[in-house]
């Protein structure tokens, strides 16, 4: 099968997890008989320092064309100081939108090898961290009316959260869905005694429940979903919430899984064509070292494989891949237990090779 995939390096650590990603795909390639062509696209802090904006048109172009997007990350603090428009990671914001990926589904899976990196007591690792967070990707406060203004001699910075009925209704019917494949329990998080629009996604979300009669819906507001998550995450099967809730959860649940680096993620809308990345940042502190865990982005590339190509049998070999080299005990620096004498401190490259080498 041939498949053309848009690759957005990114800044930071990116170019570097990018890379070990397209080595595990090249495999797959190799072993599977399929044939991945490769377009390039200058997205974020890059394209700033290129182009002067951070989502050329002749870059989103290439986006819009490809069969799907993998991104590495964007960002860093050589850019802190341009103006809000012209940030690296108002590039993400545009091309979600112009994908129309308004679902990020994020797991949270620890792995057995890293039980032990968890922060969280062994006897509540023990009784299993296996959820997944349904995200909305494309509304919400993120996309509201910003605007700062002077008043009484003071600066006033305002955001706007707004979320429509059919916008909660389209990534609600994602999480029911989502809920049905796996544990058949969803969980609503909003803030609903204090925000309308969260009194908005309950309505919505329990109006929806009466079509997914097989799905146990509950609701939790996120401060105690907060609390929820590193108390008894055992608990949970899907969560579904909105965008800004979303990106905080979820990467608190990345962390009791024991590394960011671990997570991959999937955006998808209502085609097949998805933009899968690692839900880390650009971790600019060490870019350019082979520092970087580049787990979370190789496994985002089985996700793409698995929804968008349905190459379930692909993505597969990658996840036992990925197992494999884990069991022998291969870590990069974020999963390294330096007290623990059996691990093999890897760098992030030679981690690419060793999971590719076992496809």
């Amino acid at each position: 099968m041939k498949k053309n995939i848009a690759v957005i390096r990114g800044d930071g650590i990116g170019p570097q997890i990018i890379n070990e990603a397209i080595k595990v795909l090249k495999k797959i390639a190799e072993v599977f008989n399929h044939e991945f062509e490769y377009s390039f696209a200058c997205v974020g802090g890059e394209a700033i320092d290129k182009f002067g904006e951070p989502l050329p048109q002749s870059e989103l172009k290439k986006c819009l064309e490809a069969d799907s997007v993998l991104l590495g990350a964007v960002g860093g603090n050589k850019w802190n100081d341009v103006p809000p428009d012209k940030r690296p990671e108002k590039a993400l914001l545009k091309l979600r939108q112009a994908m129309g990926v308004y679902s990020n589904n994020r797991p949270a899976k620890i792995w057995r090898q890293l039980s032990d990196s968890s922060p969280l007591k062994k006897e509540i690792v023990d009784k299993g961290i296996d959820f997944i967070i349904v995200r909305e990707l494309t509304g919400g406060i993120y996309f509201g009316e910003h605007s700062t203004k002077e008043q009484n001699g003071q600066r006033i910075a305002t955001d706007i959260l707004t979320y429509s009925e059919k916008e909660i209704e389209r990534i609600g019917r994602i999480a029911f869905e989502t809920a049905q494949k796996r544990g058949g329990k969803l969980c609503s998080v909003e803030k609903s005694n204090v925000l309308d629009s969260s009194r908005l996604w309950k309505k919505v979300m329990h109006e929806l429940s009466k079509e997914y009669c097989d799905v146990e819906l509950s609701d939790m507001l996120v401060d105690n979903c907060a609390m929820q998550i590193v108390k008894d995450p055992s608990q949970f099967d899907v969560i579904v919430t909105e965008n800004m809730f979303g990106d905080i959860l979820s990467d608190e649940a990345s962390m009791i899984t024991g590394s960011i680096g671990m997570i991959p993620s999937s955006s998808l809308g209502s085609t097949k064509r998805g933009l899968y990345e690692p839900i880390h940042g650009s971790a600019p502190d060490i870019a350019g070292q082979n520092k970087a865990n580049p787990i979370g982005t190789i496994l985002s590339a089985a996700m793409m494989l698995k929804y968008s190509f349905n190459m379930e049998k692909e993505a597969e070999a990658i996840e036992k891949a990925v197992e494999a080299v884990l069991d022998e005990n291969y870590r990069t620096a974020d999963i390294f237990i330096k007290e623990n004498e059996e691990l093999k401190l890897v760098s992030c490259s030679e981690m690419g090779s060793l999971i590719a080498n076992r496809i």
